[in-house]
């Protein structure tokens, strides 16, 4: 049976195809998608994520807008490498799909409420509605199977030396979540950066031929072309549908268990996601944690999802 999925996202170039692969997977029942701010403006992220859901045709999937501030600091937006809407330098459509009328953490309620089974969710952005939801219904915690997100690192950051965007925007929210008892897996910039966009990768989307297609084309050239002029990437990584494509098809990557703890307080480090691999500070294992990248299964993914909409 397919696994119900509530995908949280601030799209975003990457989230677009996060939304795509869980709406295309069979082995994904997307319920529901909830947005925050992070990549743009909460505002900016909700059209986003209707823009996606329009291009490719995904129908009946409810989208609410969450949290337009992380939980103690004020928003630092991704606008360098995403531009000032969020999907910058894109051409893009007016959303025909429609904003559900609840909030997200509603949203959220009411699909844990209504499935026979835990919901897992898919968290691509700050852990900002994740962490609101739980504060405001802390007994609907045993209704969420597992958070599989896209943040962290166990290496160095990209948005300081140690800080991963995700973590380092809303580091409370992180802190609250890794310390919450959910079963946690962290895709965290160690295993995003081996999922290239290459120029093979580039022509393979466009080669499909259809309507998500040649949009999705169109943000992986621009994607690709921010992380070359602040990176040094040319080929940029495609870091969100790993999460998704993890919950589809655990073969995608290999996993290992492990200490994860989030600093807020470090002068330099604030953010950052302390990863004890080694095991020298002896603490329970309390996350998963994603290594490697079988980065042929993941663009196979990709690309189906892709080929299987508008």
């Amino acid at each position: 049976m397919p696994t119900p999925v509530i995908l949280d996202c601030d799209p975003g170039y990457d989230d677009v195809f996060a939304i795509w692969v869980a709406a295309a997977h069979p082995e994904i029942d997307l319920r529901a998608i909830t947005t925050v701010a992070g990549n743009g403006t909460v505002e900016d992220t909700t059209r986003n994520a209707r823009i996606a859901c329009t291009v490719a045709g995904i129908q009946n999937v409810p989208i609410a807008r969450g949290a337009a501030q992380p939980l103690a600091q004020p928003l630092k937006r991704a606008d360098w490498i995403h531009g000032a809407n969020a999907l910058g330098g894109v051409d893009l459509p007016q959303p025909v799909v429609p904003l559900d009328d609840r909030s997200a953490v509603q949203l959220i309620l009411d699909v844990l409420a209504d499935a026979e089974e835990p919901v897992t969710v898919a968290a691509t952005g700050p852990l900002t509605n994740i962490a609101h939801f739980l504060q405001v219904h802390p007994h609907s915690q045993p209704r969420i199977a597992r958070i599989v997100w896209t943040g962290g690192t166990t290496g160095r950051g990209n948005v300081s030396p140690y800080g991963e965007f995700n973590a380092s925007t809303d580091p409370e929210a992180a802190d609250f979540i890794v310390k919450s008892g959910i079963p946690l897996t962290m895709v965290g910039l160690n295993i995003t950066y081996q999922a290239q966009i290459t120029r093979e990768v580039r022509a393979r989307i466009r080669e499909i031929g259809t309507m998500t297609s040649l949009f999705g084309a169109a943000l992986l050239e621009r994607f690709s072309s921010t992380y070359d002029a602040y990176s040094d990437m040319p080929d940029g990584p495609l870091h969100d549908p790993i999460v998704v494509a993890l919950i589809a098809d655990p073969q995608v990557a290999t996993t290992t268990r492990t200490r994860v703890d989030i600093e807020l307080r470090g002068e330099h480090t604030r953010g950052a996601t302390v990863i004890d691999l080694l095991e020298l500070r002896n603490l329970p294992k309390n996350a998963t944690v994603a290594l490697e990248l079988d980065v042929a299964r993941f663009w196979d993914i990709v690309a189906a999802a892709v080929s299987s909409l508008n």
